[in-house]
């Protein structure tokens, strides 16, 4: 089949790292496939001189190089094709296809106006994408109400949706993990113990409440080492724990390692329609304390891993002090059920399930 997705911009994302893996498993079963990617938003002269007067320079040019340097899709080795201009992608940027895949509401919208040349039109739902608040959520919901065939990324996420608007026939197909990239040999449990989160200044990400969990823990457990990465700098307004190791925007090829320096995860996000970095942990057989967002309960359920209350830092650390004072056999048994669950599902399987449902639209 001919099969053509719809981006909003090419990033580091964890959304478009689930496109690009999409992308890249369809390509190697022999199907075409292109990603057509709307340019990322200019920062132009008057943007830099607003930066330079709040004093937000460095923030600013931290995202300037962020939008500049490759993304998943281009890391992927797919056909890519970047629009010149940050506009709407029209019929005239796509080829003819069987499938069109929107992945974001607003390409949705593009999408809903192509002709039927251009492929059957499916809905990959990446999130209840609501966040920016009452200007958008009236347009969101339209788009989700356009007649197309819709696929989730999670089944909280359908209910969360389907709980606003009704029945959508939503299908569901959860996000999997690479597993060659994620993955770790057995070990035991440090000595100091590790904990990491994903340094983020976005207030929905949650790393407040995960920072806020280790210096409480540390009360407890003065010698705790504590590990982050992400792509923003820390800033002074959200500062790491004392003496925090931190890697800013680390190499793909690193990640695993880092994961793996743990003997906990935290995921303490407050809005999330999946939360990838649990599943990547869990494959590298770390295991993750984390708030009932996104896919956390199912994923963290029987002993897989600890959920605990949302924006709960009191929760989270008391459950980091659990994790470390049970007895290593604990521990291990924790580690090796977050592998299991982890690697029981593969990329291969979530593929072969979208085509379940892109070939019956």
């Amino acid at each position: 089949m001919r099969i053509t997705f719809m981006t909003a911009a090419d990033d580091l994302s964890g959304g478009v790292r689930v496109i690009a893996t999409y992308a890249r498993c369809l390509q190697n079963r022999g199907h075409e496939v292109l990603v057509v990617s709307n340019a990322p938003d200019p920062f132009n002269f008057r943007d830099q001189l607003r930066a330079l007067r709040q004093g937000s320079w460095r923030k600013q040019r931290d995202q300037m190089r962020a939008k500049a340097s490759a993304g998943h899709i281009a890391l992927s080795g797919v056909p890519h094709h970047i629009l010149s201009s940050s506009r709407p992608i029209t019929a005239r940027d796509l080829p003819d296809a069987d499938i069109l895949i929107a992945t974001w509401w607003e390409t949705a919208v593009w999408m809903q106006g192509m002709p039927v040349s251009k492929g059957r039109k499916v809905h990959l739902i990446q999130g209840y994408e609501i966040w920016h608040g009452d200007s958008v959520r009236e347009r969101v919901h339209a788009t989700l109400r356009l007649p197309n065939r819709k696929i989730a990324i999670s089944s909280g996420l359908k209910r969360d949706i389907e709980a606003e608007l009704g029945d959508l026939g939503i299908v569901v197909v959860p996000n999997a993990v690479d597993l060659v990239q994620f993955n770790a040999p057995v070990r035991d449990r440090h000595v100091p113990p590790t904990v990491g989160f994903i340094y983020s200044q976005l207030v929905i990400k949650g790393a407040d409440i995960c920072i806020q969990a280790c210096e409480q823990a540390r009360r407890s457990l003065p010698d705790l080492q504590v590990l982050a990465f992400g792509t923003d700098h820390p800033s002074p307004e959200l500062p790491l724990p004392a003496n925090a190791i931190f890697v800013y925007r680390p190499a793909q090829d690193t990640i695993a390692q880092l994961y793996a320096r743990c003997d906990a995860w935290l995921f303490g996000s407050r809005l999330d329609s999946f939360g990838l970095p649990i599943l990547e942990a869990m494959a590298c057989r770390t295991p993750v304390i984390g708030v009932p967002i996104g896919a956390a309960p199912e994923l963290l359920a029987d002993g897989a891993g600890i959920l605990v209350a949302s924006e709960s830092s009191e929760g989270m650390s008391a459950a980091i002090l659990r994790l470390c004072a049970e007895d290593a056999e604990y521990w291990r048994r924790t580690s090796d059920l977050a592998y299991t669950r982890a690697h029981g599902y593969s990329w291969e399987d979530a593929t072969t399930r979208l085509l379940k449902y892109i070939e019956a639209t």
